[in-house]
C-alpha cells in the first residue's frame, strides 16, 4: 500500500506572509491530528509570500514527511491557493483552515466526528464569538445573510475557513475569483448534505490582516456569478429568455397601441416618447433572447466537448437511517 492510499485526512492551508505563524501553526495542527490515530497530511500552500514563509515551508517539508509544500509562483489569491491544495490532497477527508491561527486546530476532531457521525458531506465552522474588530464583523453579518438568501444555503458564517468535507467533493470543486467563501453554495449544486458547528475563534496575535473593503466588493460581485451558475448554469436561455420576452412583449404592446392610434384615429405619433420607448424595449427583448440562445449553445459546447455531465452521482453509500430519523440539514 502506497502513501497516498494510507492518507485519511488532508489539511489544506493557504499561506501569505505568515512566516511568524508558520512554526506554531504546524505544531498546533500536529497536536490536534495526532491523537486521532489516523494517517494525515498537511498541504500547506504558499501563495507567493514575500517574507520567509516559502523557505520555512521547504524546511518543514524536509523535517516532517507529513508536510507537503505547494509553492505558487506568485500571489494568485486565497481561492487559487485552496484550489491548488485541493488538487494535491490525497485524503478521504479534506480539512480547510486559515494560516493566521485565528482558527483553532483543536476544533478539527470535532468537525470530523460530526461529519462521520451524521454521515454528512461537509461540516462548516461557525465563529459564534468572533474575535475581529467591528469593522469586519458588521459587513460580514450582512454579507452572510445576503449570501444565504440568494443561494438558498443558509449558514451563519460563510467566511469561516475551518471546514471538513469529503475528499471527492473537495477535488471536484472548480473555484474562481473569491469563490472559496462560497464553497458550501458551489457544492450545493451536487446535492451535498452539510451542517454547521460552533468553533473557537481567536484574535490575531502576529502578522497583518490581508483583507480590506476591496475584498468585500469582490465577494459581492462573485455572488452574482455563484447565483447565476447555481440557478441557470445549464439553462441560461431561461434567464435571458424570460427577461427578453418580458421586455419584448411590453415593447410590442406599446408599439401596437401607437399603431392603433395612427391607423385607427389618425393621430401623429412621431414625436411621442412612447414610440422610442416601445422600440427600445422591443429591440432589447430581441437582444436578450439572442443572448439566451447563444448562452445555450456555449453551455452545450462546453459540456459536450469537455465531457462534463449535467448531473452528479453519489458513489458513497449513505448509512441506513433508522425509522423516524430526520434528514441532515442542508
Amino acid at each position: 500500500m502506497d502513501d497516498a492510499a494510507r492518507v485519511e485526512i488532508s489539511v489544506v492551508v493557504p499561506l501569505y506572509n505568515e512566516e511568524e505563524n508558520l512554526p506554531e501553526l504546524h505544531q498546533q495542527l500536529v497536536q490536534a491530528l495526532a491523537p486521532l490515530g489516523r494517517p494525515f497530511e498537511l498541504v500547506l500552500v504558499d501563495d507567493g509570500s514575500r517574507d520567509g514563509t516559502r523557505a520555512g515551508l521547504v524546511e518543514l517539508e524536509r523535517s516532517d514527511p507529513r508536510v507537503r509544500a505547494v509553492l505558487l509562483r506568485r500571489n494568485f489569491g486565497q481561492t487559487a491557493a485552496f484550489a491548488a491544495g485541493f488538487e494535491r490532497s490525497r485524503g478521504a477527508l479534506v480539512v480547510t483552515s486559515d494560516g493566521d491561527l485565528q482558527n483553532d486546530p483543536a476544533d478539527i476532531p470535532r468537525l470530523v466526528q460530526k461529519l462521520e457521525q451524521d454521515d454528512l458531506d461537509m461540516v462548516c465552522g461557525w465563529r459564534r464569538s468572533r474575535q475581529d474588530p467591528l469593522s469586519k464583523r458588521v459587513p460580514s453579518f450582512f454579507a452572510n445573510r445576503l449570501i444565504s438568501w440568494s443561494t438558498g444555503v443558509a449558514l451563519h458564517d460563510y467566511g469561516c475557513s475551518l471546514k471538513v468535507m469529503r475528499g471527492e467533493l473537495a477535488r471536484g470543486l472548480r473555484l474562481y475569483g473569491e469563490m472559496h467563501r462560497f464553497i458550501p453554495a458551489v457544492a450545493s449544486w451536487s446535492g451535498v448534505t452539510l451542517a454547521e458547528l460552533p468553533v473557537n475563534h481567536r484574535p490575531r496575535t502576529r502578522g497583518k490582516s490581508k483583507y480590506g473593503i476591496g475584498r468585500t466588493l469582490r465577494v459581492l460581485l462573485d455572488l452574482f456569478t455563484v447565483k447565476f451558475l447555481n440557478s441557470y448554469g445549464t439553462r441560461p436561455a431561461h434567464l435571458f429568455g424570460l427577461m427578453g420576452l418580458a421586455s419584448g412583449g411590453l415593447g410590442l404592446a406599446l408599439l401596437s397601441y401607437l399603431t392603433v392610434l395612427k391607423v385607427g384615429f389618425g393621430e401623429a405619433i412621431g414625436g411621442r416618447p412612447l414610440l422610442l420607448l416601445g422600440a427600445l424595449l422591443f429591440l432589447t427583448g430581441v437582444v436578450l433572447v439572442s443572448f439566451g440562445l447563444i448562452g445555450e449553445l456555449l453551455v452545450r459546447i462546453w459540456h459536450e466537448s469537455q465531457g462534463k455531465p449535467i448531473y452528479a452521482v453519489e458513489e458513497r453509500r449513505p448509512a441506513r437511517a433508522e425509522p423516524g430519523t430526520p434528514p441532515a440539514r442542508r
